[in-house]
């Protein structure tokens, strides 16, 4: 796979910023939020390597475009803001948006179905046809502890284990996804989401799951690369679906 620049840095800071600010609430919406914690990061425009991120403390469905904190590269504020941010919480992102250009917007969550799979060591199956958009596109990081900047050193293991994947299992943690925009990321962090759910789904059933041929998972995956809509569409559709229900996200 090739890591291109991301199409994000030709978007201005406001747009961004309430790309963002919707990502964080359709989280709440659907219910894949931790309370306080867990981090969705774009970078901005520019060469001085600055992002996007929540303020600490703020549950999601709080979070406005005006809300949001720009940080550099270590999760230190850079600019003038009366709530706190979480440097440790941005660990991972800054070691994902250093080495992967391309990686405009990192989320990373924790899910009930997203740390079911990730406390199992089969990774994502191809069970279903949502699966196998994802089939060999996932990488997977092993447990060491809380990601935090007293082990400096699990950053180069972590970009090594998601390697140019668009996504990665962080063992007994949660999920973790990239993409050049907010609106393909955040389509990444929904399907993988719902590729865990039917996964569990599966397994809790207790019969063993029909896998296809993976000459048939591979074209299937294919066939998904092919689609060049990279999640604006249904971005569009859930921006009007906040404008309707929830417009102060823009604010």
């Amino acid at each position: 796979m090739q890591i291109s620049s991301a199409p994000s840095s030709a978007q201005d800071e406001r747009t961004l910023r309430e790309d963002l600010a919707a990502a964080y609430r359709l989280l709440a919406m659907f219910g894949m939020t931790d309370l306080i914690y867990t981090h969705l990061s774009v970078r901005l425009p520019g060469e001085d390597h600055r992002f996007l991120v929540n303020p600490y403390g703020f549950l999601f469905e709080e979070i406005t475009a005006s809300s949001l904190v720009v940080v550099d590269a270590e999760g230190h504020s850079k600019q003038e803001t009366s709530w706190p941010v979480n440097p440790a919480g941005f660990v991972i992102h800054s070691a994902v948006h250093r080495a992967r250009p391309d990686a405009a917007c990192v989320m990373h969550t924790h899910t009930l179905a997203g740390m079911t799979i990730a406390a199992q060591t089969t990774g994502i199956l191809p069970v279903n046809q949502m699966s196998m958009e994802f089939y060999g596109r996932i990488g997977f990081h092993g447990y060491e502890g809380i990601a935090a900047d007293d082990n400096l050193s699990e950053r180069e293991r972590l970009v090594r284990d998601l390697g140019d994947n668009i996504g990665l299992i962080l063992q007994n943690h949660g999920l973790l996804t990239v993409g050049s925009t907010v609106a393909q990321t955040f389509y990444r962090t929904w399907y993988l989401e719902q590729v865990c759910r039917i996964q569990v789904a599966v397994q809790s059933t207790g019969v063993p799951p029909a896998l296809p041929p993976e000459s048939y998972v591979l074209r299937a995956r294919e066939q998904f690369e092919k689609d060049e809509d990279q999640g604006e569409l249904p971005w569009a559709a859930l921006k009007r679906k906040l404008d309707r229900e929830q417009p102060d996200y823009r604010s």
